[in-house]
């Protein structure tokens, strides 16, 4: 697996010619959790997947404030990769739109599933629900209780009893969330930096063509992230599926695929531009 010189894992496949697209994951996933739409898209694009620092295989703790849109911006310069389509999962859409901010040329498009990290406003009851479930399971020294909070409010949601989602897939992400924990837990305390001024006070800047795709199962504070994210990135569109929750690519890989393989192929006239 090849890395960044700061050690960041990643991935390149499929033909070479048009704009690259990037994959950026969720915080309660790493690069696995696009297996099943990436198998589909590199045979007919240049794909780029990346573990943020911290997840999957990028284990090396930062040298300075921990900074993903740093991580990113870094990968992408050394891939030579100057404009790309930009695809985020949650914590990874805050992580893109961050990149499409502070690089307004950068992306020529944003896919932006289940918005979330530096882009939740506000924690709702919900939200405080699941953190007090998380930290109170880390405080007791219980991985798998914390593990299981993150599968059952993300991926199961708030909505449905716990266990909805098959088997094999609350496997998978318990998996990705866990070695995400034992990764961290070896480093000690990291400063992490934050973009300045806020991402949250710049949407009117990022000039990309956007798509919001949110889950109606999902947290109330991802449905309120999605709507400020469209009212405030200008020209964004937004589609909800019924039957998903925090991560729809996940729970539907193929009508993921479907929906990202359409947004890439529409003209920049149609999806919109404020260009």
């Amino acid at each position: 697996m090849p890395h960044t010189r700061t050690g960041i894992a990643y991935e390149r496949g499929g033909p070479r010619g048009r704009v690259p697209v990037v994959l950026v994951h969720a915080g309660v996933a790493d690069r696995r959790m696009w297996d099943a739409p990436w198998s589909g898209l590199v045979t007919e694009r240049d794909v780029v997947r990346l573990d943020l620092r911290g997840f999957g295989e990028s284990v090396e703790p930062p040298t300075g404030p921990l900074s993903p849109v740093d991580d990113l911006l870094e990968l992408l310069d050394s891939l030579g990769i100057g404009r790309c389509h930009l695809v985020g999962a949650s914590f990874g859409a805050g992580v893109a739109v961050e990149a499409a901010v502070t690089r307004p040329e950068l992306a020529e498009s944003l896919l932006l599933s289940a918005p979330g990290g530096s882009l939740i406003a506000e924690a709702t009851d919900q939200l405080r629900d699941f953190l007090a479930a998380e930290e109170g399971a880390l405080a007791d020294d219980d991985l798998d209780a914390a593990v299981e909070a993150n599968v059952r409010w993300w991926l199961d949601g708030p909505h449905r009893a716990a266990g909805t989602a098959p088997a094999a897939m609350r496997a998978e992400v318990a998996a990705m969330q866990r070695l995400a924990f034992e990764i961290t837990s070896s480093w000690g305390p990291v400063e992490e930096r934050e973009l300045d001024p806020p991402v949250l006070t710049r949407l009117g800047e990022v000039v990309a063509p956007t798509l919001v795709l949110v889950g109606a199962q999902d947290l109330d504070a991802i449905a309120d992230t999605a709507a400020r994210v469209a009212s405030g990135v200008p020209g964004a569109r937004t589609i909800e599926w019924p039957d998903a929750a925090h991560l729809p690519s996940v729970e539907h890989p193929d009508r993921f695929l479907e929906l990202l393989r359409g947004w890439l192929e529409e003209s920049p006239q149609t999806r919109g531009t404020n260009r």
